[in-house]
């Protein structure tokens, strides 16, 4: 079965009762490889692709690749996993170990952690070139609201004290999403990566 493409329109014909197997089979070849080929190469020129969509697949192949890197299946990956021992090593590859490095207090009291090891924060560092920096920018933008509700502000003045914050998570927003779409534009390698 072949699955559609968005933006890719096809177009399903009706085989002739009469063509031999073997004509039917290299037609539903040729239009499978047509479609796949049509999928990869093009985008529909009219509608750009969400940033949110291309930097979570970018993060996605370098978080996957990491952790194929260690022997791991990634937890999306549909293979053979086993239980228990093996989704504790994947949570601590791709999340990190021991104390969190990074950590910032939020006005509503909660405190956020975060690990600079692990395959997610190196994701992060090769896409938005400063971890650090993107998790204080990130945590700050993400819990704007709720610190407008925690301290009786209006969100508009929560911004406004925050404008360096937002400025930093539109730059690194950016950065990230050029770099993930030279990680997505760039072919995984072949064989057997590096341990």
């Amino acid at each position: 079965m072949i699955k559609e493409l968005p933006g890719v329109r096809t177009r399903r014909r009706r085989l002739r009762p009469g063509r031999p197997p073997a004509a039917r089979a290299l037609a539903c070849a040729a239009a499978a490889a047509c479609a796949v080929l049509t999928g990869c190469a093009a985008r529909a020129p009219d509608r750009a692709a969400d940033p949110d969509e291309v930097i979570k697949a970018a993060t996605q192949r370098l978080t996957d690749a990491c952790l194929i890197r260690q022997g791991l299946v990634p937890p999306r990956s549909g293979g053979a996993r086993q239980p228990g021992t093996e989704d504790a090593r994947v949570s601590a590859a791709l999340f990190g170990t021991g104390p969190a490095e990074l950590s910032l207090a939020l006005p509503t009291g909660y405190v956020v952690r975060a690990h600079t090891d692990g395959c997610l924060a190196a994701a992060q560092q090769r896409l938005y070139g400063d971890q650090p920096g993107w998790f204080r920018a990130s945590v700050v933008v993400n819990n704007l609201r709720p610190e407008a509700d925690h301290t009786h502000r209006d969100l508009a003045e929560v911004r406004a004290r925050h404008r360096g914050e937002i400025a930093d998570w539109q730059r690194l927003r950016a950065h990230a999403l050029t770099e993930a779409e030279t990680v997505l534009n760039t072919p995984p390698p072949k064989g057997n990566p590096p341990a």
